[in-house]
């Protein structure tokens, strides 16, 4: 008798949309189901994958937590995804789901169509494709460009490009999607909320269903048993790259516009005064998406610190052990031509 294969949901979205909030969520409930997780990041901590390995969670264990951090899942499928599916498939005990999460800047096409290689095409099928978005950052207008301003240059200059990386981006995330999670829709009003249903149904010509979500909390059935076989349709779903250089043997985007760096520093005197002062030096650089863990004086508990733009969240979420040493390590993202890394780190030093 044929094996049954195993479902396996890609879970994309871009930085601090939410993916992670929303696998601690499922991983929480998972159903019954035992389901392992590959986690792919950006930049050089591994902050999702140690936030998901506190979770506690008895659908998923540590062992069954994959980190895979050598760059890009998108450009690295051959040299780090495949084998990892590959050694997992290999186990004894193989897990009744597998979700991906993968990096804020990842296309999720070329993931997607790996799955077609030979001996992971017969054992496992791409359950769905789940986009989170921010929407309070849409709302915001964080992925809409000023169109009639660059329609206005374009008439000026021809080589201008008309869309942003960033854009191009949200928008092929959206273009892979089986299903959209319009998170963090408490922190909007309805009129709001509707218009980020209609700026995300024009951002893409296809029309997955979108349902809301506050703080990624959703149910597993929703999120799982999509059983759509995304990888057999996803050479309809291509991307802006692939649409550019279709034909001409490219794989592989490129993510130079991005930056990355790790700021470290001590103990905390008081977490809440350092994140007021930090909001302010995030607006001033425009930084996209700031995470790292924090220790605070006088707490035995880790922080967890989240940034998306000037708005910050942070939660303990478990007590330090006797072998860690007690800092705080935060990565910065932002922009590659944007960033003023030195005096990103010198300003945020000063607060520690």
């Amino acid at each position: 008798m044929e094996m049954q294969k195993i479902p396996a949901t890609v879970i994309t979205g871009f930085l601090g949309a939410g993916k992670t909030t929303m696998i601690r969520n499922l991983l929480s409930d998972a159903g019954g189901r035992k389901i392992a997780l590959i986690i792919n990041e950006f930049g050089d901590l591994g902050v999702d994958g140690d936030v998901l390995k506190g979770c506690g969670a008895d659908a998923c264990t540590e062992d069954d937590i994959i980190e895979l951090n050598n760059g890009c899942i998108c450009c690295t499928v051959a040299d780090d995804f495949i084998p990892t599916m590959e050694k997992l498939l290999a186990r004894e005990n193989r897990p009744d789901h597998i979700v991906i999460e993968t990096s804020g800047l990842a296309l999720p096409q070329p993931l997607v169509a790996a799955f077609n290689w030979p001996g992971i095409k017969t054992a496992v099928t791409v359950d769905g494709v789940v986009t989170v978005v921010d929407s309070a950052a849409v709302a915001a207008g964080r992925f809409a460009d000023d169109h009639d301003a660059l329609d206005a240059q374009r008439r000026e200059d021809e080589g201008l490009d008309h869309e942003s990386p960033i854009e191009e981006l949200f928008e092929d995330q959206l273009t892979a999607a089986d299903l959209v999670v319009l998170n963090k829709a408490d922190l909007l009003d309805a009129a709001q909320l509707q218009s980020v249903r209609d700026f995300v149904s024009a951002a893409t010509a296809r029309k997955p269903k979108m349902v809301e979500a506050r703080n990624g909390d959703l149910p597993a059935a929703v999120l799982l048993g999509l059983g759509v076989g995304t990888e057999n349709e996803i050479a309809l779903r291509k991307s802006h790259h692939e649409l550019e250089h279709e034909g001409e043997g490219h794989d592989a985007h490129e993510h130079d516009e991005f930056e990355s760096f790790v700021v470290e520093l001590g103990p905390l005197a008081d977490a809440n005064v350092f994140m007021e002062k930090l909001k302010p030096i995030i607006e001033r650089h425009d930084i996209l998406r700031l995470k790292g863990f924090a220790a605070v004086a006088g707490k035995p508990m880790r922080m967890v610190i989240q940034a998306v733009g000037s708005r910050i969240d942070s939660y303990f979420d478990r007590p330090w052990t006797a072998d860690e040493a007690r800092s705080t390590r935060l990565v910065v993202i932002g922009l590659h031509d944007e960033m003023d890394d030195v005096a990103i780190r010198a300003e945020i030093e000063a607060l520690g």
